[in-house]
């Protein structure tokens, strides 16, 4: 399992009981987690202290119960800065299992020795778009959300990023890729956080079941002839590692070479000293380090 350890701002305290205790900078979260069908003592005195507390719904969906929390703060990784805020289906406006994903490419970008230009689909708030401009690369980042493209530009100046060479887009990921073959556009870094389903700006669908596979074909076709890295991510039940694997072989690897890593990717928890799963991510590179 790949494991995002480095945090000093985000920490998963405890979990127990279908839920997960949270510390984002100054304050902690309880939020429901379907990894978690452990129910262990709540030990953590956390639990008792909680700013904010996400209550899952039997009939879907769920509210949050507010015990002096403000309605935005920040927290930081490395040189990175994020804005954060609860809003519904339980979110904050930041994945911190992702930062493991944000070493691995930022390291590549940094020891490429030349100018990249990383895509970035899917690309939510911004977090792996500002970890790939702050290693050196140019960025294209889209999403078909108008508010998550417009909270990435708030994490880009917070981060000092807010003159990086960042082109932000809303559009629909996958109309854009098949625009950008039209054009002959190529990219040296692809991130992918495909949902698992969705709809574009124009009411355009996504099933991740359907739709991912042929859409990796289509992202090929973007990647340049002495491209870096190519990274897939997959919050869904049945896109397990060996899945991401088998897709970024029979489509990256036999058009460009190179080799494939796909794992879990996790969380620690300071309780217990287990690793909470968060995922799954395949990756591409022709050195795979």
């Amino acid at each position: 399992m790949w494991i995002a350890d480095h945090w000093k701002d985000y920490e998963v305290l405890d979990t127990s009981g279908g839920e997960k205790l949270e510390r984002w900078g100054n304050y902690t979260l309880v939020r429901p987690d379907p990894q978690v069908i452990w129910n262990t003592k709540k030990a953590h005195p956390g639990w008792k202290k909680r700013n904010g507390h996400y209550h899952r719904s039997s009939k879907g969906g769920g509210e949050w119960e507010f015990f002096d929390l403000p309605d935005e703060w920040s927290i930081s990784y490395g040189s990175l800065n994020f804005h954060l805020k609860p809003f519904k289906f339980k979110h904050t406006g930041l994945f911190p299992e992702q930062a493991v994903n944000w070493d691995w490419f930022s390291e590549k970008i940094r020891k490429a020795g030349r100018p990249l230009k990383v895509l970035n689909l899917f690309a939510y708030t911004g977090g792996a778009t500002l970890a790939a401009a702050a290693a050196g690369a140019s960025v294209t980042h889209v999403d078909a959300s108008k508010g998550m493209v417009g909270w990435a530009k708030e994490n880009a100046v917070s981060s000092g990023l807010g003159g990086a060479p960042i082109r932000w887009l809303v559009d629909d990921c996958v109309k854009f890729v098949e625009r950008e073959i039209r054009r002959g556009n190529k990219y040296d870094g692809i991130i992918l956080d495909p949902p698992s389903y969705g709809r574009g700006p124009k009411g355009e669908i996504w099933k991740i079941e359907d739709s991912v596979y042929p859409f990796i074909e289509l992202t090929a076709q973007i990647l340049s002839k002495d491209a870096v890295f190519y990274l897939i991510n997959s919050y869904t039940t049945g896109l397990q590692p060996a899945v991401l694997s088998y897709m970024i072989n029979s489509v990256i690897v036999k058009e460009f070479g190179g080799c494939v890593e796909a794992q879990e990717i996790g969380l620690p928890v300071t309780q217990s000293g287990l690793v909470l799963p968060c995922g799954a991510s395949g990756r591409w590179s022709r050195d795979i380090k």
